[in-house]
Formats: structure tokens, sequence, C-alpha cells
């Protein structure tokens, strides 16, 4: 790709990581913020000391969401359409539609649903204070190692396909993921710090609306990014009726 085509291609992918974080943006109000709030009622009615709000809550809710959510999806569509960009026509003979979809795939799995796993989202009152910047260091350990893991697969899976076939070579590059991703699991301290009473109920929902949001993100955004692609790539045949007839030379 020449620089025009992959700058076109950068700028449509931050306008589709805004469309998709508004769709986001509306899965967490709906899906999410009901459980915050439920949370926070558990920790409020815990708390020996109640503690000034910095920010309030509906601003919190509203704007404060609005912003990480937009910027998180602009961002995150640049980085994509920039791996898209690598990733188009060297990952299998997919289309832009499907390349992306793909690639959407990809990011859900590695960016989010392996650390999440290990390391799943806690609603507030869950977690030690104290413990916050260990527990963060090890979840963006884990993304880390995910992204490279899943890296690794690929070329793995690249080499590996002129020997084995397509097929085989895909099932081996996943099996060989899975396999680096369990060690992974094994050796990385655990984190435990839910709070006696805390209802599972609660924290089950909480830690299954945060996935659905990010599915809403990276679907949305496979989708938008995709069609805007295939329409800058592949652009439809100007339709016989609009064609200018040019007149013969007599």
């Amino acid at each position: 790709m020449n620089s025009a085509t992959v700058r076109n291609l950068l700028v449509r992918g931050m306008l589709a990581g805004l469309a998709a974080g508004v769709l986001a943006l509306i899965a967490a109000y709906f899906l999410g913020e009901p459980n915050v709030d439920k949370a926070i009622g558990f920790e409020d009615a815990h708390a020996h000391e109640h503690e000034m709000e910095v920010v309030s809550r509906s601003l919190q809710s509203t704007a404060g969401l609005a912003t990480g959510v937009l910027v998180y999806g602009v961002a995150f569509g640049g980085i994509a359409a920039l791996a898209f960009c690598v990733a188009l026509g060297r990952v299998g003979r997919f289309g832009p539609r499907a390349t992306a979809l793909l690639l959407s795939g990809c990011a859900l799995l590695t960016v989010y649903v392996v650390p999440f796993l290990k390391y799943p989202a806690n609603p507030p009152s869950v977690g030690d204070p104290d413990t916050i910047g260990e527990r963060t260091a090890l979840y963006f350990l884990m993304m880390l190692l995910s992204v490279l893991l899943a890296v690794g697969a690929t070329l793995l899976g690249r080499r590996l396909a002129p020997v084995l076939g397509t097929w085989w070579a895909t099932v081996a590059a996943v099996a060989a993921f899975a396999a680096a991703i369990g060690l992974a699991y094994a050796f990385l301290p655990a984190v435990n710090e839910v709070p006696v009473g805390f209802p599972a109920t609660l924290l089950w929902r909480f830690r299954l609306s945060a996935l659905a949001v990010q599915a809403v993100l990276w679907g949305g955004f496979g989708l938008a990014f995709g069609e805007l692609a295939e329409r800058l790539l592949n652009p439809r045949p100007e339709p016989a009726a609009r064609r200018r007839v040019v007149p013969a030379a007599r």
C-alpha cells in the first residue's frame, strides 16, 4: 500500500472506532452502570468512613464514561487500522471485510478476553486499594504476553503452512498459542480480593456486562471498518446510466 492509502485507512479506522465507541457507550450505560451503582451501594453500606466525592457519580456515569469509551474507541480504531494494513493479503485470501472482522475478533481475544480470563474486571468495592498498582501491572503483563504470543502463533502458522497445509498449520498455531497462554496462567500469580459478603450474582453480572461492552465495541468496529475499507480498496463500478456519454468523433 502507498502512504495515501494507509492514511485514508487510518482515518477510516478512527471514524469506525468512534462509531463503535458510541455503540459500546450505549451498552456500557444500560448494561454496566446499573451494576456499578449496586456495587457502590454495597461499598457505602459497609464502609466505616464515607469519603467526599471529588467527581459526582452522575458526571462519572455520563460525561466521564462517554469520554473514556470514545477516546478508547478512536485510539484502538487507529491502531487496528494500521494492523489491518499489515494483515491484508498476508493472513489468507480474505477481502477487506473478512480481514477486518478477523482482525477485530483476534483483537477482542488477545487484548481483552485472554487477560480477562486470568484477571477479570472488578466492580467498585472489589479489590484492595493497596494492591492496585500490582494488579494493574499484572493485567498489562498478561495483555502484552497475549498479543506477543498471538503474533508468534501467526508467524508459526505461516511457517508450517507449506509443510502441513493451511488447515493443520492453523490447528498447530492455535494449539501452541493455547499451550503458551496456559503456562502463563499457571505461573502468573492469582488475584482474589472479593470482600466477604459481596453478592456473587452482582460480580458475575458486572463481569458479563464488561465482556459484552468489549464485544459490542470490537464487533461494531469490524463491521464498520470492513465496509469503509471495502469501499476504499474495491470501489464499485459506476452504474452505466450515470456514465457520461462521450459523442463519437465524425
